[in-house]
């Protein structure tokens, strides 16, 4: 595949102005119109997902920087399946090419977006750790010290049980809007042309406005998850690319008109 061809137009559909209200139901047909792009090009996709995992677990072994590398990194890479999911949805051939389209066409503003998120992201894990500290620093010190005595060390092991779930329940509160804010965001970039502050923010509000089929579409993947990981996680090689390419179906569905521009 050409590079020109990998420059796929912003869309073939007229994008909205500001996210729409579907319904709930709307939840479980993403997932199966993902299905629909992921059988469309079933050996592209999978390669693409080897790929990147590979790239992933590369950078995690780099300390600190690898992992920071990874989340800016990560939009860019999502902008270009975004793309590659439209060239599917369009009847056209996928390609592994389209996994690094985002860095021909999108570059710049995918970038963004990821160093957005990563910034937010360290400032979420700092103030988590700063609250966990400031509450419950010094008792968790002291707990430390005591499970050395047997009498203590189950109430010892009580508190620090319930210090890591508040930590851990803090942190889904703080993280779900900034995933909330990311996850069209690439979508946004690449095919409805917006500057990565506004896809954040766009992005954000079509997922809060659309709170309902967001939930029917995490239980249905709650349980896909589940069956995917039951035969040594080999069924993540058809979630993870069919999980994709329902981010271009709902972003579709949200964020765009159903008219079809002529051609």
């Amino acid at each position: 595949m050409s590079d020109e061809s990998l420059n796929i137009p912003a869309s073939t559909r007229t994008p909205l102005a500001s996210p729409r209200v579907v319904l709930p139901g709307r939840g479980a047909q993403w997932w199966s119109e993902a299905w629909r792009l992921f059988v469309a090009g079933v050996v592209p996709w999978l390669l693409i997902v080897v790929i990147l995992v590979v790239l992933h677990v590369c950078l995690s072994l780099i300390p600190i920087v690898g992992h920071l590398a990874s989340s800016v990194l990560t939009p860019v890479f999502v902008g270009g399946l975004m793309l590659g999911s439209r060239a599917a949805d369009r009847g056209e051939a996928l390609s592994v090419s389209h996994l690094f389209a985002g860095f021909s066409s999108h570059a710049g503003p995918l970038l963004v977006v990821g160093l957005l998120y990563t910034a937010f992201l360290i400032a979420i894990l700092m103030i988590v750790a700063a609250i966990l500290f400031m509450s419950f620093g010094a008792a968790l010190l002291a707990q430390v010290f005591e499970l050395q005595n047997p009498a203590s060390a189950y109430p010892a092991l009580g508190q620090m049980l319930y210090a890591v779930m508040v930590g851990v329940l803090l942190l889904l509160a703080l993280i779900l809007p900034l995933v909330m804010a990311v996850w069209f965001a690439p979508a946004l970039v690449v095919l409805g042309g917006a500057a990565p502050w506004t896809a954040m923010k766009l992005s954000f509000s079509g997922c809060l406005k659309n709170f309902a089929p967001f939930l029917v579409y995490g239980l249905i993947g709650v349980v896909l998850a589940i069956v995917a990981s039951i035969p040594l996680m080999l069924g993540w090689f058809v979630l993870g690319p069919v999980a994709i390419a329902s981010v271009y179906t709902s972003y579709c569905d949200i964020f765009e008109d159903e008219r079809r521009e002529a051609d």
